[in-house]
Order: structure tokens, then C-alpha cells, then sequence
């Protein structure tokens, strides 16, 4: 790959996009890291190590603006955690690998274009055996495909009434944090250090996040944005089933 200006822009672009939400970007920047001749590996795992660096700021900044709400979060951190690091690790033949991540892309690209859910008036609890069920269920899948598993999580608090938007929004992003370095822990040495050499996305990554994540604390996101996103990762779908 090419280190091109416009290229790290974009992931920085991506990482303020995704953090105005509370998410950590993964799914954009496996689309933009799908049209270079890089490895799918390596491109997933350069996506969670981005996804480490910007959920971690936009936890930090919806925390800030007292937003998380812990006794909600630990159940679906204890499903996640043990499985994200299972998907991580297991050894998955690349078509089908390809054809996960496709699938991830495009309900990441609906969810964008057509916009995040509105919860009910009520919230209310659920019994938590089944956020940890739930927890497991995305952890795995995220583990498998690089992702942290927010676009999963985010829309289902939302829609079940689990959580109030920024509330999940806030879960989102610690539930991103853990799922990504419980996947990174499962990878070989040899996988990170495949990505040695794209450590300037890291400094765009963060610079989006620290702004998108304030933003997102304290105002709405624009939902324009977020539907220009949707356009690119169904263009990333596109060329993952024709490649």
C-alpha cells in the first residue's frame, strides 16, 4: 500500500465518523484497507488496533459527560471478552473469512444509511443471562471478522429500550475496547507485526476520535455523515463479492 496523504486522512475522517456514535471505526476501515493488495489478516488486525486507539478516547469522552452506565455493561463484557478472543483466534479459510466480513459490512452500511433506531419511551432491564448470551454471541463473530462488535451491540440496546442512545453509545465503546484487545490477544506476533509499518494511522485515528468523540458526548451526530459512510462500505461489499 501506498502511504498516501489522502489515505490516512480518510481513516481519521472514518475514526471521527464512527466516534461521534461511540464506535471505534472497525468496519470503515476494513472498507478502505479492502481496496489495497494487503492481506485480509492484516488488514483486520490493522483495524483492531485502530479500533483499540479510538474507542478507547471515545470512552473516555462519553465517560467524561457521565454518560456510561456500568451495571448495564458488565454483562455483555462478560459474554464478549472470552469469546471475541475464541473468534480471534481461530485459523478460518480466507473466502470465508471474506464472505463474514462482507456480511458485517453490509448490515454496517444499512445501519448507517438508513440510521440508528429510536428506542421506546420506557427503558427497562433485561434478564442478564441474556446479555451475556448476547455478549458472547457478538464477541465471537467480532473476534472472527476484526471488528469490535458495536454496530451489533449499539442497535440492539437501542431497539430492545436496553438503553437510552448515548447510554449505549457509551457501552459501545468500552464493549469495542475490550472485544478488540481480547482479538489482539489471540493473534500471533507475526500478525502485528505485519502492521508495523502503518503506525501513521494510528495518529489520524486518534486526532479523528478526540474530536468526533466530543462532539458525540455533547451534540448530535450528523446523520448525513453517517449515511456517506453507508455508501462506502457498500461499495467495500461490492468488491469483496466480485474480487
Amino acid at each position: 500500500m501506498e502511504h498516501q496523504l489522502w489515505f490516512f486522512v480518510a481513516v481519521g475522517l472514518i475514526a471521527f465518523v464512527y466516534s461521534l456514535v461511540g464506535h471505534g471505526g472497525a468496519s470503515g476501515y476494513l472498507a478502505l484497507l479492502s481496496f489495497t493488495a494487503l492481506p485480509t489478516k492484516t488488514c483486520s488486525t490493522t483495524a483492531l488496533i485502530l479500533n483499540l486507539v479510538v474507542s478507547s478516547v471515545t470512552f473516555l469522552s462519553f465517560r467524561r459527560a457521565k454518560h456510561f452506565d456500568w451495571q448495564i455493561a458488565w454483562p455483555f463484557l462478560l459474554g464478549s471478552i472470552p469469546f471475541a478472543f475464541l473468534g480471534g483466534s481461530l485459523k478460518m479459510e480466507g473466502r470465508i473469512q471474506d464472505i463474514l466480513l462482507g456480511a458485517t459490512l453490509l448490515y454496517a452500511s444499512v445501519l448507517l444509511i438508513v440510521g440508528m433506531p429510536k428506542s421506546g419511551e420506557d427503558d427497562f432491564q433485561p434478564k442478564r443471562w441474556v446479555c451475556i448470551l448476547a455478549g458472547a454471541g457478538i464477541g465471537l463473530l467480532s473476534g472472527i471478522v476484526g471488528v469490535g462488535g458495536g454496530i451489533f451491540l449499539s442497535p440492539l440496546l437501542i431497539l430492545t429500550g436496553w438503553a437510552k442512545p448515548h447510554q449505549a453509545a457509551s457501552i459501545a465503546s468500552i464493549f469495542i475496547l475490550a472485544n478488540s484487545a481480547a482479538g489482539l490477544a489471540a493473534r500471533p506476533p507475526t500478525a502485528l507485526q505485519s502492521t508495523l509499518g502503518l503506525w501513521p494511522l494510528v495518529i489520524f485515528g486518534f486526532v479523528g476520535a478526540v474530536a468526533g468523540s466530543w462532539i458525540g458526548a455533547t451534540k448530535t451526530s450528523p446523520p448525513g455523515m453517517r449515511r456517506a459512510l453507508g455508501v462506502v462500505l457498500l461499495i467495500a461489499v461490492v468488491k469483496l463479492i466480485f474480487k
